[in-house]
């Protein structure tokens, strides 16, 4: 039987139990890792920033802990997913880590109710996206290409703002003659021009790698720029374990309520993901039993991962493309990048590593990051059918959600709780969409001639040809 130049044929290669080796393993699990790294730990900083421990501070002791749990947890999630846990886990080479679905909703939580109240949400919000795993495959048809684009582009939308803030040098900064400076702005351009040089003009482990290396590239220019400071590296020890309730814990009913409502949105991603590893490595369909257990194990990995003060875990969308390019699709190689996670997440020094890269370096990643985040959706949306009925649920929805989000105040009459869950911009975009989606009956496929939906004028004129 013909061999690839990985070694394996390709029945191994489409096997997610075969097992290449520890030699073959190791490296094919490590690019994994490369190729979420960033992803995951970039939403530790984001909130740590917005809840006032972040860059800038003081003591960043906090947002250490949390890039260590983020890795910790992206870990002990993929362990699950990958080896399982009773009716836990897909079995599938699925990678988990830190959503950045959750930071539009996460950082008004963190900044109005504090830390305390944002993990007690996360809990909550994990149990009951573990109980969703029961019934995913009922609410699948609520969530159609239309919502789902939607509120992927909402998630990019929102969070574009936070990629430009700390190329121009971070939060603290705003208001200062600093903000804006040239040192900050040519260190994040720096980092976009590495990432898309690597990206479009290497191939294998360096082109997936990218935005990890831009980083680095950056990250080693600031150094003699005077821009890094090791004190912290200095200061951090070799080893900690996860600390229980490290924030403490509340019950807060926004922090309930946006962390529930988002789960249902990762939900729907893990489906998508698992469908797109059996699809994309296999050629086929995933399994019920795949869905519900990779769903189970979303939930879970999620609500773990609050306990110890870690941030929502989901599964990665790039991993699905990674498998799909180099076609293994073992979930054993997977498994040695989890581990590799873990042991990267016990030691803090790791962590103050990262945590004393220049927020500009950060800024030129995130624009990258946020920035394809917004593309997916917009990708996502290319498969809706732009009939009258579609587009005036996406106008709707978009209007609000993002017209909210840009003036908050407008809603400044209404209590915080609803106003920290309605100003997020992303719940009220998506509750409309899902609920129009399910009201509005479908357009007949044969009209009158005379109707046209050449622009959106037209089609609230009610013209379509």
């Amino acid at each position: 039987m013909a061999r690839t130049q990985a070694g394996m044929t390709p029945a191994q290669m489409r096997d997610p139990n075969y097992f290449p080796g520890i030699v073959k393993g190791t490296p094919l699990g490590i690019q994994h890792v490369l190729a979420m790294f960033v992803s995951n730990v970039t939403p530790a900083i984001i909130v740590a920033g917005a809840a006032g421990f972040g860059f800038g501070s003081a003591d960043i002791s906090d947002m250490i802990y949390m890039i260590q749990m983020s890795m910790v947890f992206a870990g002990v999630a993929t362990l699950i997913q990958t080896i399982g846990m009773g009716p836990m886990g897909a079995r599938l080479p699925v990678v988990q880590g830190t959503s950045f679905a959750f930071i539009p909703i996460m950082i008004p939580i963190a900044v109005q109710f504090g830390m305390a109240a944002l993990m007690g949400g996360i809990i909550i919000g994990g149990i009951f996206h573990f109980f969703l795993g029961t019934v995913i495959g009922r609410i699948r048809h609520w969530l159609p290409p239309l919502v789902t684009g939607l509120i992927v582009l909402m998630i990019g939308l929102a969070l574009v703002k936070v990629g430009i803030q700390y190329a121009a040098g971070g939060v603290p900064l705003i208001g200062t003659p600093e903000y804006g400076g040239l040192t900050h702005w040519g260190l994040a351009l720096l980092v976009i021009c590495v990432t898309l040089g690597l990206k479009f003009f290497t191939h294998g482990m360096m082109s997936v790698s990218a935005v990890l290396l831009g980083l680095l590239a950056g990250y080693l220019v600031a150094i003699p720029m005077g821009m890094v400071n090791f004190d912290n590296v200095a200061r951090a020890t070799w080893f900690s374990a996860p600390d229980p309730f490290h924030f403490g814990i509340e019950f807060n009913a926004a922090a309930i309520i946006g962390m529930c409502l988002m789960g249902v949105i990762s939900a729907i991603e893990t489906v998508g993901d698992i469908s797109g590893i059996t699809k994309g490595g296999a050629g086929r369909e995933a399994t019920d039993k795949e869905i519900s257990g990779g769903t189970l194990a979303d939930g879970f990995g999620t609500a773990l991962s609050g306990v110890f003060g870690a941030l929502p875990n989901t599964s990665f969308s790039q991993n699905v493309g990674l498998i799909s390019m180099t076609g293994v699709m073992s979930r054993h190689v997977v498994t040695i990048g989890g581990l590799f996670l873990i042991v990267c997440g016990l030691v803090p020094k790791f962590g103050a590593v990262i945590s004393s890269m220049p927020i500009a370096v950060l800024g030129g990643g995130v624009i990258v990051m946020f920035g394809m985040v917004a593309s997916a959706g917009v990708s996502m949306l290319s498969d809706v059918v732009w009939d009258r009925r579609n587009m005036v649920i996406f106008a709707i929805a978009l209007s609000v959600g993002l017209g909210l989000q840009l003036e908050p105040d407008a809603l400044q009459h209404l209590p915080a709780t609803v106003k920290v869950l309605m100003t997020s911009g992303l719940l009220p975009a998506a509750i409309i969409a899902i609920v129009l989606n399910i009201v509005i009956p479908h357009e007949p496929e044969e009209e009158s001639p005379d109707m046209d939906v050449a622009s959106p004028a037209s089609t609230l004129s009610g013209a379509r040809d």
